[in-house]
């Protein structure tokens, strides 16, 4: 059996555990609500971990659903690998997740640099265990500019982040966050961000975004056969709204929701909107 030996985080004060991918790397995994037929399946951004969706697991655990998440290889608590971070390999992590759980009909939510990740999987994939697909600030076509995303970040900005993870990586975390957010949270939601967000691995930390600054993921987007909702803070200093417009007009099924008053953090800057329009997806 691939599922490990369940461990605990006390800082958390729940359980996860881990399942192994196709290379062997252990993934940390948290499954709530296992007997529950509708499934919800988070990947996160980078450079943070599931714990970036706790407010979301609140409210999907209030409504009984099946609610799985997991930390990308080398961030949260998952293993740190010294390859395998391009988003082909990714994909297949996330796919050792669901096949290892044996889950169908999943709504799959992808933050950012994961919903690059959910793009990819679903055009290696398909549709045979996703049946609704949420891009929620996704960094998709692809984080950095290119011909098809002509407002993507520099290449340069990107290498910046890079060479801070090798010096200074807390301070790296925590000026990437002052642009995440487009409303003031308070000093102590922040300090609670940075924690997450340093929680993985510096190897982890600079390989995915090595990953962020070279994907691109334009071409796979002609490939989804689902139902998709992008969501898009129409403030995102990380991945400009331009993007969402890119990915509807090149999803063929998809709904485009703006959020007016959200930065890149759309799933804290206007939390209850964000949950509810994602709960109406799901219940659609």
């Amino acid at each position: 059996r691939q599922r490990q030996m369940c461990i605990r985080d006390r800082m958390r004060g729940d359980y996860v555990f881990y399942l192994k991918s196709s290379d062997n790397a252990k993934l940390a995994v948290e499954d709530i609500n296992p007997a529950h037929q509708k499934t919800v399946v988070l990947v996160h951004g980078w450079p943070i971990c599931q714990e970036m969706y706790e407010y979301q697991k609140d409210i999907l655990n209030d409504c009984r659903y099946r609610i799985i998440s997991y930390d990308i290889r080398g961030l949260g608590m998952s293993q740190v690998m010294g390859r395998g971070y391009d988003y082909d390999q990714l994909a297949i992590d996330l796919h050792s997740v669901l096949i290892t759980l044996n889950v169908h009909n999943v709504t799959l939510v992808g933050f950012s640099m994961g919903g690059a990740i959910c793009v990819r999987y679903m055009s290696k994939f398909g549709k045979e265990r996703v049946s609704k697909l949420v891009l929620a600030g996704a960094a998709v076509p692809s984080y950095t500019r290119t011909i098809h995303n002509p407002e993507g970040q520099s290449t340069d900005a990107v290498n910046q982040l890079i060479e801070q993870c090798y010096t200074n990586r807390p301070k790296m975390v925590h000026d990437f966050g002052q642009n995440v957010f487009a409303l003031n949270h308070g000093s102590e939601f922040m300090n609670w961000f940075t924690s997450i967000c340093l929680k993985g691995s510096g190897i982890g930390t600079i390989q995915t975004a090595i990953s962020l600054r070279d994907e691109d993921v334009y071409q796979d987007l002609f490939e989804i056969k689902v139902t998709t909702l992008i969501m898009h803070g129409v403030l995102d200093k990380i991945c400009p709204f331009s993007f969402a417009l890119i990915m509807h007009e090149c999803i063929e099924d998809s709904i485009l929701c703006k959020f007016e008053y959200s930065g890149h953090g759309i799933f804290y800057d206007e939390r209850e909107r964000f949950n509810q329009v994602l709960i109406d997806f799901i219940e659609q």
